[in-house]
């Protein structure tokens, strides 16, 4: 789950990939190292088929879930991307993106 702590949200807003436009050559693998073990992580390679939506103004009292792993193999989004962008029509003076 994602949601702003204050808003709304103008700085670098969240944007999620569209799983129905994600293969499994846009996953790149990568260990994800903690102090008593090791775990793996996928990063998003670039591809421009894929279909991005912004969520722009959040604010507070509206939350994002974002599938991050499913292990069912039946057709389903198993993964989805996301990331904070910078959105080239912020205003210079926008507070910073505070989010959960």
């Amino acid at each position: 789950m994602w949601w702003p702590i204050k808003g709304p949200v103008r700085a670098e807003p969240l944007g999620l990939v569209d799983a129905s436009t994600l293969g499994p050559r846009d996953l790149v693998k990568a260990d994800l190292v903690y102090a008593d073990r090791t775990g793996e992580i996928y990063y998003g390679a670039y591809n421009p088929a894929h279909r991005w939506y912004a969520a722009p103004f959040m604010t507070p009292d509206e939350a994002i879930l974002i599938k991050c792993y499913d292990s069912a193999r039946d057709g389903r989004a198993r993964f989805s991307l996301h990331s904070a962008f910078p959105d080239p029509t912020t205003p210079a003076d926008a507070p910073p993106r505070e989010s959960i």
